[in-house]
């Protein structure tokens, strides 16, 4: 007999906690073999390719493109034979150590990982979803928010719940699919209130204690009952949309000026806070305008307006949110002008020696070296000789700490956002390698295939935004480094060359920095030194 087994979207590594699906590589009914890639998500980091640890029939894909997802939701079921391989996930017994204790996700990029004891998941919003669906004339002035419990409820067993507004006899699908082994094993659970709350993230705790949710009343959906953040913003959800509609139902017959003094659960005015509603695809929650409909939330409305700079009576203001390459630039780039006092020092630059130095390079046979790996090279050779601004500060120990290799990232903009591939040892890297390996890494950021590991742990960061056809700015600092040089356009511009006035190729060069690092002195030695190199080539010829 098969059965169906649940893969959840496992942990991607560096501390990523969703991901946004851009397409699925197999559809329902689809046969797929062990680690077959089943769908391509894109994180804040790089696109990648989840494979699937199970073989056999997909039965189910949860999510469309476009969706965020977070990690442990599910993604998709497969239905396996009875003599289903080790790596689909069944337990075995005798093993134990940190394998038998994980969540038996796969590991991406590596495969599948050793399976450890799993038990199925409970989905307590069915029940939820049900008893939304009921009509006013069930009851609904009677309902109470959705209580979880580790246990299996009335509606899980094919029993009458006591609280449940559903008619007498409502057949649930889901319970009659379920497979004999899944039931036995969420029969297993141990109630909820029994023993300590399965928490491990203060996030999570706070996130409860600030929407008022018991814990002991929530079953886990992670791996051995473990309660996730995402069980508590679905609790938080479904009682929020559980007062609305309880609301709606019950202040039919009040005056308006009694209903204009409830006060919701949040504390705020029922015009004032929109309601929370649940995702029916992927379990996610998040705040809508205008009322809500019982069957499907309406995006935007005439309310959505509301309280925005600007806005008319009618008017539908654009809500983006903030996720994937976008959200994560946002928080970094808030993070590093929350903790990071830095200045900006800038200089203009004569570079017409540069590029004919670089011209002379390109006139021979091979591959041509690029104006982003000269300047390159001058950073490695400056970092060489103000150590300083390649460090970090470790804020929790009130240290800084210098950092032994030159990791040098470079600002890339892309269809997917702004990113910064890292070269790795640049300072041991000719110029010829330099251009080689960043021309590799903007390939790779333009086609969506750069790795996770190629994002992280720079230590110096260039940003050429001379591309823009702009001539400055003042970087912000891509936390956790202490500094960034950034270089505009090159450009004709008019300059005293051997004291006569004279057409030259000009560059603005600006450097952001930390000054807890460092101050303007060094700060200034380092740019100088930049800009000698770039307008006098052969000055680097004594940092080699």
């Amino acid at each position: 007999m098969a059965v169906v087994r649940e893969f959840v979207l496992p942990d991607l590594g560096e501390g990523l906690t969703e991901a946004e699906i851009v397409r699925w590589l197999v559809q329902t009914g689809d046969v797929v073999a062990v680690d077959q890639p089943v769908v391509e998500v894109e994180t804040a980091k790089a696109v990648v390719e989840i494979p699937c640890p199970y073989g056999g029939v997909v039965t189910a894909l949860f999510g469309d493109a476009g969706e965020e997802i977070l990690v442990g939701r599910p993604l998709l079921t497969v239905a396996v034979g009875p003599q289903e391989p080790a790596a689909s996930g069944e337990e075995r017994p005798g093993v134990a150590g940190p394998a038998a204790e994980g969540s038996g996700n796969v590991l991406v990029g590596y495969g599948t990982a050793a399976p450890g004891a799993r038990r199925r998941r409970v989905r307590p919003d069915r029940a939820g979803g049900a008893a939304a669906a009921a009509g006013p004339g069930s009851g609904a002035g009677a309902r109470r928010p959705p209580v979880r419990s580790g246990g299996v409820s009335g509606a899980e067993s094919g029993m009458p719940a006591p609280d449940d507004p559903a008619e007498p006899g409502r057949q649930r699908p889901e319970v009659s699919a379920m497979p004999a082994a899944a039931a036995g094993q969420e029969g297993g659970h141990e109630g909820a209130g029994d023993g300590p709350v399965a928490v491990i993230s203060p996030l999570v705790r706070r996130i409860a204690r600030e929407h008022g949710v018991d814990l002991r009343t929530l079953a886990g959906t992670g791996p051995e009952g473990l309660i996730l953040r995402a069980d508590v913003e679905r609790a938080v959800a479904e009682a929020s949309a559980w007062a609305y509609s309880s609301r709606a139902s019950t202040t039919v017959h009040r005056n308006p000026a009694d209903e204009a003094r409830e006060v919701r659960l949040d504390g705020l005015a029922p015009e004032a806070a929109p309601p929370w509603v649940p995702s029916r695809r992927s379990g996610q929650s998040g705040p809508v305008d205008g009322p809500v409909d019982t069957e499907q939330a309406a995006p935007g409305g005439a309310g959505a307006a509301a309280g925005l700079p600007g806005g008319a009576p009618g008017a539908v203001g654009a809500r983006i949110p903030l996720r994937g390459v976008r959200g994560a630039v946002a928080a970094k780039l808030s993070r590093s002008r929350r903790e990071i006092p830095d200045a900006t020092c800038w200089v203009d630059a004569d570079a017409t020696d540069l590029l004919a130095a670089r011209a002379a390079m390109n006139a021979g046979a091979g591959p041509k070296v690029s104006v982003l790996a000269l300047l390159a090279r001058i950073c490695a050779a400056a970092l060489a000789r103000y150590p300083e601004l390649n460090s970090t500060v470790d804020s929790e120990r009130n240290e800084i700490v210098r950092l032994p290799a030159v990791h040098l990232g470079f600002a890339a903009q892309t269809e997917r956002g702004l990113v910064v591939p890292v070269v790795r040892d640049a300072h041991a890297r000719t110029t010829d390698g330099l251009s080689a390996e960043i021309g590799r890494l903007t390939e790779a950021a333009r086609t969506g295939s750069l790795k996770p590991a190629e994002l992280t742990g720079g230590t110096f960061t260039l940003n050429n935004y001379g591309v823009f056809g702009v001539d400055g700015s003042t970087p912000i600092i891509n936390h956790p480094e202490a500094a960034m040089l950034g270089f505009g356009r090159i450009a004709p511009k008019p300059w005293v060359h051997q004291g006569e006035l004279a057409v030259r190729q000009v560059v603005q060069l600006s450097l952001t920095f930390d000054h807890r690092v460092c101050d303007g002195g060094t700060a200034g030695g380092f740019l100088r030194f930049v800009a000698d190199c770039v307008e006098q080539p052969a000055m680097l010829l004594r940092a080699v």
